[in-house]
């Protein structure tokens, strides 16, 4: 749906809800169609587990430059910052395989599979074409991120406040 331009043919068939969609798609294209962009989409995971690693790995190598032990809490401004940089890295890392993914679910130019799109954009748009979107991209993820990792942290501060206290509970008796 995200990637109607016009009307007239077949292959620029407007669609107007989700179900639809997915009605006409897979009266046009089938199954095939329905999974277009699915393979760089897998690689999508990987975003995720980049930016958990290298938060963690930053609070880590944060405390140990302050020669503090590594589970030390930090402030909310470090949390912040911290959040921001590591999405920053996975984001920048893993952006490629977005700009492939959506060119092969553009229906305004044919691909004979990932490595041909990628190919097409390297020969197009060279290096730059890869990360066509990326600073749109950062300044609507990255608030978006620091202000899951606040709760994240405020999340685990309660509970291990919670925790703390029910030690103390458990020891007075």
């Amino acid at each position: 749906m995200c990637l109607q331009y016009g009307t007239g043919s077949p292959a620029n068939a407007q669609f107007v809800g989700m179900w639809e969609t997915l009605n006409n798609v897979y009266r046009l294209e089938g199954v095939r169609g329905l999974y277009r962009g699915f393979l760089p989409g897998v690689f999508g995971i990987s975003h995720g587990a980049l930016q958990f690693m290298a938060y963690e790995e930053l609070k880590t190598l944060y405390n140990k430059h302050r020669n503090q032990p590594i589970d030390t809490r930090l402030t909310t401004m470090e949390y912040l910052t911290f959040a921001a940089l590591s999405k920053m890295f996975a984001a920048a890392t893993t952006y490629p395989y977005q700009v492939v993914r959506s060119r092969l679910q553009e229906q305004h130019r044919s691909y004979n599979g990932v490595w041909d799109c990628i190919k097409q954009i390297w020969v197009r748009e060279s290096f730059r074409g890869m990360f066509k979107g990326l600073n749109a991209y950062m300044l609507h993820i990255v608030p978006n991120i620091m202000i899951v990792f606040g709760i994240y942290e405020a999340v685990l501060n309660i509970h291990a406040e919670m925790r703390l206290e029910q030690d103390l509970a458990s020891a007075e008796e």
